[in-house]
């Protein structure tokens, strides 16, 4: 599978941290870019038959139809489809207008990841997003107007602006809307943004831990009430509606991410990662060099990585998979770390796999690291 970063957006939300630039003075010059890229790393993929194609960013929909194509046409170049692949786009609700998705109709682009955040327009102004509420609700229903079946919104919850009356009515909306699929995260206060200076500031309440557990657990159960799957710690989905592209990174498959700041994956023990810098991204590809530095996982850092995405996830640690795959030391280490976590309920063991007890899914992450080996 192929991921291609898009590293522009109109304006930058007050909580993100991603890599991305608000000027499009360079766009023409990504895009060339973007392509040359996916010629030099075309033997990287062993599979050239592709199952998914995700366009990610920044805002990848700040592309026009036609720029969107020539890149999936630069892909088809020198890999197949699938005849069921996803191809994903995220978008922004304000860029989805009737004339984009007319034609984006027309393209291979059979998934959209929308970013809604919330149905309110305090949440969005806190988040400083360009669409306000009413344009959270029409795009959804604009693209389902055109055919877009396949739709995942973003939403975010535990907001300073948010109560848990609002968040139900967040979900309410949702399902009113018929969407087959939500990734939901929580508020996070990353360094170097505008919402950690507001908090620090006292111009903006920090998320209460609290709150947002009480909302995690209640989206969980209430998804479930109407049909969903909660299969990640973050993400629902109706049957044959699951993200096959974050399950397959979940899965530790093999990945090639295209673009500044993406990373890629060789389904073993290298993982690589493009710089972070738009104009030295594009000038290195002029000079028809990558830009990207390369890391081999150690067996611990092998192990760290299993065990925190598989974690994460409804399918847990293939307990198999761990015993064929690592040393004596790492099943040693793992057998005396979850010992404890066993008997308190808080890990349990289905079917040959490693779980967390749904009940404490809120914390999974934590749980999941004080099961990592140290290098």
């Amino acid at each position: 599978m192929i991921y291609l970063h898009i590293p522009f957006c109109k304006q930058k939300c007050s909580y993100c941290n991603f890599h991305f630039s608000t000027s499009l003075h360079f766009k023409e010059e990504m895009i060339a870019a973007l392509k040359k890229e996916i010629f030099l790393r075309k033997d990287e993929l062993q599979n050239k038959n592709l199952k998914s194609l995700y366009f990610g960013g920044g805002t990848p929909s700040i592309l026009k139809v036609d720029e969107l194509k020539s890149i999936i046409d630069e892909v088809l170049k020198y890999f197949s489809f699938n005849e069921d692949i996803e191809i994903t786009l995220e978008a922004n609700p304000d860029d989805l207008d009737q004339p984009f998705l007319k034609e984006l109709a027309q393209t291979e682009i059979n998934r959209l990841s929308v970013g809604t955040q919330s149905f309110f327009n305090e949440d969005l102004m806190l988040m400083n997003r360009a669409h306000n509420a009413g344009e959270a609700e029409s795009s959804i229903k604009r693209a389902q107007d055109f055919g877009f079946e396949n739709i995942s919104i973003d939403l975010i919850y535990g907001s300073p602006t948010s109560n848990f009356e609002i968040w139900k009515e967040n979900l309410n909306k949702t399902i009113a809307l018929q969407v087959p699929h939500v990734s939901s995260y929580a508020l996070t206060v990353e360094p170097k943004t505008a919402l950690n200076q507001w908090i620090k500031q006292q111009k903006v309440a920090a998320p209460k831990e609290a709150e947002q557990n009480r909302e995690f657990y209640y989206m969980s159960e209430f998804l479930k009430d109407h049909g969903f799957n909660h299969y990640e710690i973050s993400n629902f989905g109706k049957p044959g509606f699951h993200s096959r592209h974050n399950s397959a990174y979940w899965k530790s498959h093999e990945y090639l991410g295209i673009g500044p700041s993406a990373h890629s994956y060789n389904g073993s023990n290298e993982r690589s990662w493009n710089i972070a810098n738009n104009k030295l991204y594009i000038d290195s590809l002029v000079q028809n060099k990558v830009p990207k530095e390369t890391e081999i996982l150690s067996e611990a850092d092998q192990f760290n990585e299993m065990i925190m995405i598989g974690l994460r996830t409804v399918w847990g640690v293939d307990l198999k998979v761990l015993n064929e795959r690592f040393s004596e030391q790492v099943l040693a280490h793992l057998q005396k770390e979850i010992q404890f976590k066993l008997q308190e309920g808080i890990l349990i063991i289905e079917n040959g796999h490693l779980k967390i007890a749904e009940k404490h899914w809120f914390m999974a992450d934590g749980i999941a690291s004080d099961l990592f080996m140290v290098n």
